[in-house]
């Protein structure tokens, strides 16, 4: 069977999405920290007034403090961590992204959660510090069971650098996530969200036939794999490891990643939720009361789905909503930004967002090379105008 081929996007608006995806998920991770983990929403009111819509300096005692407005937290310090690899790699290099935790952050941290760059360390970094600072554990020998989008946040770049190669997607943002978190749970969720987030890049809308697009690609990925015998699907073994045995001609289908495609079906759900007229959140802030303030992904990724969805094409309210939403703000508002981000460009962010981001010229440079790198890959893959999946190792 013949590889099913796409036109490429035009190429401006792809760029424009993909920068957009990154810089709001930039955007959102600063906008969060200075409310970040309000659960009395009363509180958070008290200290920052009815609405918060700029970047805030953190309240004396609280989360990130000493953290100046527009400046990020250790997850946005992660997600330029990822960003500034893929660029320097012109890919998804595991062993350089492990090289810079262990050189760049690790050295950093004492295992303790109120310490460290960004003024937070969540719970699936301590642990990670902990296998390998003080258990000496090698990389892809360990992974926390903590069920915290962690991980998704930093695989925002992933997503993006192969949004035009969806099976590769899969597999580099299932890697990279196994590195501190083999939750099951936690793996196709995150991979999901990549997924997703990689078709609004390509340019898709977030809707409620987003699932349908998402499994019949994986199912046209599995027919045209030659080698899909020769692929065992990962899993979370007991020990912490993924296994995973790849035949040296191919690289594995996206039926791999998805032992289950209860994770898929979500993103359509929420998206009929935020468009029946039945369905009325008020102020959609709320939204993370319904879904939940904690930090887990069933709480986290279902709000960031409803908001993308209900505020197609307004990122402000999107990201807004998801900030005065209180509890985990951050991790909403970041997943949010990314998502929103990829459906307006970066020519639909409210200019005084990037204008606020501290260093911003750095990550705009950064994000152009990653893009950069990905529009050259898609046109080495066709000569001929269109994308076909690579159908290689690794």
């Amino acid at each position: 069977m013949e590889a099913q081929v796409m036109p490429l996007t035009n190429p401006d608006r792809l760029r424009d999405r993909a920068l957009g995806a990154l810089m709001g998920a930039f955007v959102g991770d600063a906008l969060g920290v200075g409310p970040h983990w309000y659960y009395d929403l009363d509180q958070m009111v008290a200290d920052y007034g009815p609405w918060i819509d700029s970047y805030t300096r953190p309240k004396p005692g609280r989360y990130h403090e000493g953290v100046e407005p527009g400046q990020p937290s250790q997850s946005g310090i992660l997600l330029e961590m990822t960003l500034r690899s893929l660029a320097d790699c012109s890919g998804y290099d595991e062993a350089d992204f492990c090289l810079r935790l262990d050189g760049e952050l690790f050295p950093q941290l004492d295992g303790t959660s109120m310490n460290g760059p960004g003024g937070y360390t969540s719970q699936s970094i301590r642990d990670a510090w902990r296998n390998r600072v003080q258990e000496g554990l090698a990389w892809g020998s360990f992974g926390s069971d903590v069920d915290n989008t962690e991980a998704a946040e930093r695989i925002i770049a992933i997503a993006v650098r192969y949004a035009l190669n969806p099976a590769k997607l899969a597999w580099a943002v299932t890697a990279n996530t196994a590195l501190t978190q083999t939750n099951s749970n936690v793996l196709t969720t995150t991979t999901t969200y990549g997924a997703v987030l990689g078709m609004l890049v390509e340019g898709h809308r977030f809707d409620a036939d987003i699932s349908d697009k998402l499994m019949d690609r994986i199912k046209a990925d599995k027919q045209i794999s030659r080698f899909n015998s020769a692929v065992q699907p990962l899993h979370a073994a007991a020990q912490g490891r993924l296994e995973v045995q790849i035949h040296t001609d191919c690289q594995p289908c996206m039926e791999t990643f998805f032992p289950s495609h209860d994770a898929l079906v979500t993103p359509s759900g929420v998206a009929r939720a935020a468009h029946d007229s039945g369905i009325r959140i008020e102020p959609a802030s709320k939204v993370s009361l319904l879904y939940g303030l904690p930090c887990g992904v069933h709480h986290q990724f279902p709000a960031a789905y409803y908001l993308t969805a209900r505020f197609q094409d307004d990122f402000e309210s999107a990201v807004l909503h998801a900030l005065n939403g209180g509890g985990q703000n951050q991790a909403r508002a970041m997943l949010t930004g990314a998502l929103s981000g990829a459906m307006v460009g970066l020519s639909g962010i409210p200019r005084r967002f990037i204008d606020g981001l501290e260093r911003a010229e750095v990550l705009l440079a950064l994000a152009e090379r990653l893009v950069g790198d990905m529009q050259s890959q898609a046109q080495r893959n066709d000569s001929h105008g269109y994308f076909i999946d690579e159908r290689r190792c690794l």
